[in-house]
């Protein structure tokens, strides 16, 4: 069984402040989420294995964007979202 049988997943847009490494410009940018909330119940054909899985399963939020532009019409660089954090637990 999949990982994310165990999860209903739903889009989410977060608002954060970047600075572009480039001409250091400070913007706000709409970052993608991915959250994935545990499901009530197990689903079926479900082994022990999966059970024990599932019980230790957890709410959490999956980056989508890892890239962003410059708005700055004269800079336009493309650069990397600084921190590493790519995943959450909620």
């Amino acid at each position: 069984m999949d990982e994310r049988d165990y999860y209903i997943e739903k889009p989410e847009t977060k608002r954060a402040t970047y600075n572009c490494p480039k001409c250091r410009q400070s913007s706000e940018f709409q970052i993608r989420w991915l959250r994935r909330t545990k499901k009530r119940e197990l689903p079926r054909g479900a082994s022990d294995y999966d059970r024990a899985k599932f019980a230790k399963a957890r709410d959490y939020l999956v980056r989508v964007d890892d890239m962003l532009y410059c708005p700055n019409s004269h800079c336009r660089h493309r650069f990397e979202i600084p921190n590493s954090q790519t995943v959450v637990f909620v």
